[in-house]
């Protein structure tokens, strides 16, 4: 079975599809991976230039009442191996309000899935059913985190969340850590907000990642080139810091 890593913050604009995107490509370099992008936003998509017109995407995999294998949404991109959002999956609360195993629907897609050896998935800023779809199938949970006063804003409830699917839907759900992005490190403020940030997490019975993510100019540029950071910009501190958290993962 693969291990699944889901990249969740219900704040917005805090790096998650940067994370998913890097994280993923630079396991792909050397493992079987998917990305799975499950933010209607679509940045991920986007970044991986995957189609989600007169194509199966995400959408139909969840809300597809006959479920339509996992397997014929999966996009063969330049980058790497996606699962395309859509627009659609803003309905998908409506469409599954009430039914049981609505949120089990990617669990069961992905059980039935072989021949990957990790699974990345990005998701909305929102504690929606399809937030707990990937609770309900992941394995661990990577929080991106800001160092500024705002950082925690939503956590405990996310917190609450994730140990309340450990609970009664996934027992092997876990918390990889708490990964500090967009980070500089020149200010008092982000200094302390980082010390807060690490006592958080002890609280929550998991870590502050050692590794920082700095950011730069050509994290942008390659989104807009539709390009993975490790093709377009190996050498950019943000690059070399995402290098170093999948280290930090243990993945070789």
């Amino acid at each position: 079975m693969p291990t699944v890593f889901v990249v969740a913050n219900q704040k917005g604009g805090i790096g998650k599809s940067t994370t998913a995107t890097n994280l993923a490509g630079i396991i792909g370099r050397n493992h079987k991976t998917l990305l799975i992008d499950a933010d209607p936003q679509g940045n991920s998509t986007s970044t991986y230039n995957a189609q989600i017109e007169d194509v199966a995407t995400l959408y139909d995999v969840i809300i597809d009442s006959d479920k339509l294998p996992i397997s014929e949404a999966i996009q063969h991109t330049e980058n790497g191996d996606i699962v395309a959002s859509d627009p659609l999956l803003v309905k998908a609360e409506k469409m599954l309000d009430g039914e049981l195993e609505g949120f089990y629907r990617l669990k069961d897609a992905l059980d039935n899935l072989e021949g990957y050896e990790y699974i990345v998935i990005d998701t909305a800023p929102s504690l929606n059913i399809i937030l707990y779809n990937c609770l309900i199938a992941a394995d661990k949970v990577i929080i991106p985190v800001t160092a500024d006063s705002y950082a925690m804003q939503g956590i405990q409830q996310l917190y609450d969340t994730i140990m309340s699917v450990k609970r009664r839907q996934n027992k092997d759900l876990s918390i990889a850590g708490l990964l500090l992005v967009r980070y500089s490190g020149r200010s008092n403020l982000e200094r302390e907000t980082r010390d807060n940030i690490e006592n958080i997490a002890q609280k929550m019975d998991t870590k502050l990642f050692k590794t920082v993510i700095r950011e730069c100019v050509k994290t942008k540029e390659a989104q807009e080139a539709k390009k993975l950071l490790i093709d377009y910009a190996p050498k950019c501190n943000t690059c070399l810091d995402y290098l170093d958290f999948v280290k930090e993962l243990k993945i070789k």
